[in-house]
């Protein structure tokens, strides 16, 4: 029997422990897409408990935790305010209530993912129980208590070099800017997500755009206004604070040929109060998703695609807690046809920026793998990206697909590798995870002998899906 989670985790063959220990294990992080804040990192905030770093905004936890039939008060805390010792108390009974939810995630990723940090970061390989609870969140508050264990120490804990958090068009980056200035050995840099922007068919649409031409400067009254808005916006993020890539979600319906005057009479209809059918809706979207993307194109940035979330499905938990709490998963519509004319609308003029696909459906990985060969171009190796494993798909199970999915339709050497796609400042060892299951696999096929044992060409590949492919990628630098 194995050691559990030791030295050689999921490490099965010596071709991989050699992958592993002598190329990956040292390889800097390049984190191209999470949900951290930029503020946090700015003020260099320290948690008061375990609890704290662990399970406030976690909503992977969340889930696991209503699954185990625990009340919400212990899962995204109680109601009204609670003094600083009600609040510690409280904490702790939610610890607990992790703990016994954990020793039951038997097979599921947050087990890894909880007990690498519980390594990496406190130096505990103590598995957590509820025997184990009080000895840990002792351990861990005691550890926490020290400003090395501040969000920035945390970072540098893991080597992590650059972040890429997720901002709004409205957001004016006040902390990532002064985060630039300051010239702090972790770069915070922003992602232009503008996905409420072409959303016009949800409800508060029109108080978005005040949102947004209160940010620009000017009022926006029709579809040129929004354009030029949105490019305002992004030059904004690009030389205030170093903007690399956008961000989209895209869910259920993605694209639509529209001419600007076809789309300029949708959005007169929608800020006349109308409702907007379907069809109305993604020719709209069409429209400006093919104007963004050449933008991109323009000045060099990435374009993320996030395809296949079916979001808020809990009504009544939508209303009582607000959206990202846990109750999204994943959805089961048809696209291959609508994403390959939403490329080809900037392909055909030559204004396809760098894209990476990512899924929420297993079901659609040979698709997007085999979609992105149609859309390569030099000079850029791996133009157009099979996006890592993602949300529901990011466990092992979902990482080894996704990598065998890129092998066989494509080039893994060329990909941009992992992301934690994260809340959680404790996250970074999902990167770990990653590359060990790379490693293992392609350990696997060297040792089975579908590829020879060329060492030097192998950890140089590695490294490069680490760490250096995203550097090259996003920044054009191998350094």
């Amino acid at each position: 029997m194995k050691t559990f989670m030791n030295r050689d985790f999921l490490l099965t063959n010596e071709t991989a422990r050699t992958l592993y220990h002598s190329y990956a294990e040292q390889m800097p992080v390049f984190d191209y897409h999470n949900h951290l804040s930029a503020r946090e990192i700015y003020e260099d905030i320290r948690f008061s408990n375990i609890t704290q770093a662990w399970l406030y905004g976690d909503h992977y936890k969340w889930r696991a935790m209503r699954t185990a039939g625990f009340p919400e008060e212990l899962i995204t805390g109680p109601c009204g305010e609670l003094s600083p010792s009600e609040r510690e108390e409280q904490d702790y009974r939610r610890f607990c209530a992790w703990a016994e939810t954990i020793e039951g995630a038997i097979g599921n990723p947050l087990y890894h993912w909880t007990h690498l940090e519980l390594q990496r970061y406190f130096d505990i390989t103590l598995p957590l129980s509820p025997g184990t609870c009080k000895e840990i969140w002792d351990s861990c508050n005691s550890r926490l208590s020290s400003p090395d264990f501040s969000v920035r120490n945390l970072l540098k804990k893991q080597n992590v070099k650059s972040l890429c958090t997720t901002n709004d068009p409205c957001e004016d980056l006040h902390y990532h800017r002064l985060l630039k200035k300051e010239g702090l050995s972790v770069e915070v840099l922003p992602t232009f997500r503008p996905d409420k922007a072409y959303l016009i068919g949800k409800e508060d649409y029109p108080q978005y755009l005040d949102a947004l031409a209160k940010a620009w400067g000017n009022p926006i009254g029709c579809l040129a206004d929004l354009k030029e808005a949105l490019t305002s916006r992004l030059d904004f993020f690009i030389r205030e604070a170093g903007c690399l890539l956008s961000d989209h979600s895209l869910e259920g319906c993605i694209y639509a040929p529209a001419t600007d005057g076809q789309a300029q009479a949708i959005f007169e209809k929608r800020m006349s109060g109308s409702c907007l059918s379907r069809e109305e809706r993604r020719c709209f979207q069409g429209n400006i998703l093919t104007f963004l993307g050449k933008q991109y194109a323009a000045r060099g940035i990435a374009m993320q695609l996030h395809i296949g979330a079916l979001r808020n499905n809990a009504g009544r938990m939508l209303q009582s807690l607000g959206p990202d709490t846990g109750f999204d998963s994943i959805d089961d519509f048809t696209y291959a046809g609508e994403l390959s004319a939403l490329l080809n609308s900037m392909d055909s003029t030559g204004e396809l920026p760098k894209t990476i696909l990512y899924c929420l459906n297993q079901r659609d990985y040979e698709m997007l793998a085999a979609m992105c060969g149609n859309f390569q171009s030099a000079p850029c190796r791996g133009k157009v990206q099979f996006g890592t494993a993602w949300w529901f798909c990011d466990n092992k199970r979902g990482m080894e697909a996704q990598l065998e999915v890129l092998s066989a339709l494509s080039l893994l050497p060329v990909s941009i590798g992992m992301l934690t796609d994260s809340r959680s400042f404790l996250s970074f060892p999902r990167h770990e995870y990653y590359r060990r299951i790379l490693c293992n696999k392609i350990g696997q096929w060297v040792e089975e002998g579908e590829y020879p044992c060329h060492i030097d060409y192998l950890g140089k590949t590695i490294q490069n899906i680490c760490y250096n492919n995203a550097l090259q990628y996003l920044k054009g630098s191998d350094a």
